[in-house]
């Protein structure tokens, strides 16, 4: 059996997510309803980015017309993917490098969770207090 720590035991399972086509006052709502700071962007179900909301908090600076804007309009469409066995500490090390907020889980192309560096500090602090202190 192994001990090494596997993105399933520490991701949020089924995130919210949102189309492509909806509008981003729609995701703002969401955001607000459920005090979540990102969504996998769905197209046909499948993945086709993410919005985080420092997205939106950039939209909210500059000038635009944000009640016209789709998801699709401001989505990041680099999307960090990650498969549910993929080691924790691969995934922590490649969003502290490319300074990412989060990395979708997908699982035969469906989303089926997501890590953010919450649940990455959640982890961390399990995985601490498992080992004996240091003096």
């Amino acid at each position: 059996m192994s001990t090494i720590a596997k993105v399933k035991s520490y991701m949020t399972p089924s995130p919210y997510t949102i189309g492509a086509e909806q509008l981003v006052a729609h995701a703002k709502e969401l955001f607000r309803a459920h005090g979540i700071r990102h969504l996998p962007v769905l197209r046909g179900g499948s993945l086709e980015g993410v919005l985080s909301d420092r997205d939106l908090a950039l939209i909210d600076r500059l000038d635009v017309n944000a009640d016209r804007l789709t998801v699709d309009d401001v989505m990041t469409s680099d999307v960090y993917q990650v498969a549910p066995d993929t080691s924790l500490a691969e995934v922590a090390r490649e969003m502290a490098g490319r300074k990412l907020g989060s990395a979708i889980v997908v699982d035969h192309h469906k989303v089926i969770g997501i890590v953010t560096t919450v649940d990455l500090c959640e982890a961390l602090e399990e995985l601490l207090d498992k080992r004996p202190m240091r003096h």
